[in-house]
């Protein structure tokens, strides 16, 4: 059987299992969620091993460290995983909600509902965690799944499906609910993008070339996440002390993933003051600044310690991923905000500023899924914003926006009720 149509009768398998699912109440959804996350944590083990044989062909490839990070998993965070679960079952079933409703002159009752979108498809790269995180959040809301989570991760995703599907058989529920597809490689990827009619919507999740490749080819409608060339500028007015713990933590707390900070603008008024103050802890932390002329001549006059390189063109527009981080002057908020409109992904960015009109300006001017005040970026995420998990961070504009958790999941349907009613 080609990969075609191995997808295709996968796809097929979802479509056809996902009406079970849509039938189920509230209480039977959460009682797989909190199985399978008693599941994950009983078998973690057996999920961190299959992790290893992924991380030793990682390390024979010479993976890049955020990358690797990303990828790894140990039984702690087999347990984190397993709580995204327990924090999915624990909010409100978005299926049946009532979004609008009226009466109108003629008697028909009219509501519109919230209904599950029916079968998802996840493109994903080297995120394990992605793999339970889609398939709770898709099981919660009422949706099948079809997961390609790339080769580099293919054993740990093979074990964490395999583990959430013994769940779904154990509850009388058909295991076609949760399916994967990495065996099937690039084929199946392409073959996912043109399952239409089976598949009713494409997620992908990952590096630039994903997202692109999914957007320009795939004929299933797509949401598209973005990557996150994300910004914090620290204003004239910005505290200091607080700016060097939003920086750090923006930057270094975990750096392979899409909310980290990648470029740090720097108002030209608090420049001297703060880009010593600010590389400091960063050079401590490993971190390798890609400055602009201004930032480079203070940070030399300061004797920082900082390894600090050239930032050429490029480097305003990459997610490094990585220890690395770009830094501009600027010399007010209107250069920074067209900074940020012609390098910005559109993920998310924050202001440092004690001033609440340049606070306001920047809240209200900034055109990103997330936009912050004196906070980290690194709270752009589903599970800090309250949604359980996340499936992705939408960086377009339709259908859904930023962190999509439960709600950004389904769809809507009118419902009409008459008593035999017709149109004059």
């Amino acid at each position: 059987m080609t990969a075609a149509a191995a997808v295709a009768q996968v796809a097929r398998a979802a479509k056809d299992a996902q009406p079970r699912l849509a039938r189920l109440h509230r209480e039977a959804k959460d009682a797989v969620l909190l199985a399978m996350a008693e599941a994950l944590v009983d078998r973690a083990d057996e999920i961190v091993a299959a992790n290893a044989r992924d991380l030793e062909a990682a390390d024979a490839a010479g993976i890049a460290a955020g990358l690797r990070d990303r990828l790894a998993l140990d039984v702690e965070r087999v347990g984190s995983i397993a709580q995204q679960l327990r924090d999915a079952a624990a909010l409100p079933d978005p299926v049946g909600e009532v979004m609008r409703g009226s009466v109108l002159s003629n008697g028909l009752e009219l509501r519109q509902v919230r209904v599950p979108m029916g079968v998802i498809g996840m493109v994903y790269e080297s995120r394990p965690n992605v793999t339970v995180d889609a398939a709770g959040l898709a099981l919660k809301s009422g949706n099948a799944v079809v997961l390609r989570g790339g080769s580099a991760a293919l054993h740990s995703n093979s074990a964490l499906i395999a583990v959430l599907r013994s769940v779904l058989a154990a509850h009388d529920l058909p295991e076609d609910l949760i399916a994967g597809i990495d065996e099937h490689g690039r084929e199946g990827v392409d073959a996912l993008m043109r399952a239409r009619g089976l598949v009713d919507v494409l997620i992908p999740r990952g590096g630039a070339g994903l997202i692109r490749r999914v957007v320009e080819n795939s004929l299933v409608p797509v949401i598209e996440t973005g990557t996150g060339t994300t910004h914090v500028l620290v204003d004239a007015d910005a505290d200091l002390d607080q700016a060097e713990a939003i920086v750090v933590n923006s930057k270094t707390q975990r750096v392979g993933v899409c909310n980290a900070l990648e470029t740090l603008l720097v108002h030209r008024d608090i420049a001297e003051r703060a880009l010593p103050r600010l590389a400091a802890p960063l050079a401590a932390a490993g971190v390798r600044l890609h400055a602009d002329d201004a930032a480079r001549a203070i940070l030399a006059a300061a004797g920082t310690g900082a390894e600090v390189v050239p930032a050429t063109e490029e480097d305003w527009d990459l997610e490094y991923l990585a220890l690395e981080l770009a830094v501009k002057v600027v010399e007010d908020l209107d250069e920074a905000l067209e900074h940020i409109r012609a390098h910005s992904s559109g993920h998310t960015e924050s202001i440092l500023t004690r001033d609440l009109r340049s606070q306001q300006r920047f809240l209200s001017e900034v055109d990103s899924a997330v936009v912050m005040a004196n906070a980290s970026t690194r709270f752009s995420d589903g599970g800090e914003f309250g949604f359980g998990a996340e499936i992705g961070i939408s960086t377009q504009k339709l259908h859904a926006r930023g962190p999509m958790g439960l709600t950004e999941l389904t769809s809507a349907k009118w419902l009409v009720v008459g008593q035999g009613q017709v149109r004059p």
